[in-house]
């Protein structure tokens, strides 16, 4: 891998969030953990030198559809699609504009070592159109994905935690020192696993939640009558069944959901 970055002068760019895993050991893991992906289509985000991409045109997925924005990294795309015909699609491209869904027909996965950058709002759009995704096996730095599986009551649970878990079932499978990256960044890293819901919830619903969990987070020390006070205070929490001295660290998922259906059902005249 070293001779691929050292021919194509791809040297990792900060202001691409780029750090680059070239270990085959752990590429083929973090592959494994999508689990069979035979009848499977795979994409990649951010695919870089290309040792993840490796893995998966390895393993049993109908095909990979890589989605990269750096034209030096295009150039390793491009050799490996002609020694792989048929295996590898390209994309180049910004994630954060296109529409994965787009690109490959279900069952799809995403498998990605996300840029820091972007990792946290590429999830959020991601989640939004949970229904269209089998599994997401994503690496992002380790206090994204602790934020992601906080529990309630925990200093790291909030408005990630609580909209992720809300669309699916989360879970860390592997944490990465700094050293296994080249170069190394200043923080470990981890891997997510992510698997929706079968029911997932309206679009008008999932903007209800994120505005209600914007609100309750915004001002994590004050008791959730302060906090929502812009959304209906306590009418809202009392359509809700929930104490208004509370605050939001303190609620359930499910509780959240029921606020974000009360207020959507207030808010549309329900």
């Amino acid at each position: 891998m070293a001779d691929v970055i050292a021919r194509h002068g791809l040297d990792a760019r900060r202001s691409l969030g780029q750090h680059f895993l070239l270990d085959p050991g752990i590429t083929s893991k973090i592959a494994s953990f999508a689990g069979s992906l035979k009848g499977r289509h795979v994409i990649e985000v951010g695919p870089g030198p290309g040792g993840l991409t490796r893995a998966l045109i390895d393993s049993d997925a109908d095909g990979v559809t890589v989605v990269e924005l750096d034209s030096r990294a295009i150039a390793v795309m491009d050799e490996l699609a002609a020694a792989h015909p048929g295996r590898l699609r390209i994309v180049e491209g910004d994630a954060t504009s296109i529409d994965l869904t787009s690109l490959c027909s279900a069952p799809r996965h995403i498998v990605a070592n996300l840029p820091y950058n972007v990792g946290t709002p590429l999830l959020i759009g991601w989640l939004r159109q949970a229904v269209e995704w089998e599994r997401l096996t994503l690496m992002f730095q380790l206090e994204v994905v602790e934020r992601i599986c906080a529990a309630p009551g925990s200093s790291d649970y909030g408005r990630l935690a609580v909209i992720a878990q809300w669309c699916a079932d989360c879970a860390m499978v592997m944490r990465l020192p700094p050293g296994a990256f080249a170069p190394p960044p200043k923080v470990w890293s981890a891997v997510v696993v992510i698997r929706p819901h079968a029911q997932q919830p309206t679009p008008e619903l999932f903007r209800a939640m994120e505005k209600v969990t914007a609100a309750a987070f915004g001002q994590r020390r004050k008791m959730l009558r302060g906090s929502l006070k812009g959304l209906g205070g306590d009418d809202l929490l009392a359509a809700g069944g929930i104490d208004g001295t509370r605050r939001a660290e303190t609620l359930s998922v499910a509780e959240f959901d029921v606020l974000a259906r009360a207020w959507l059902a207030r808010s549309s005249g329900g």
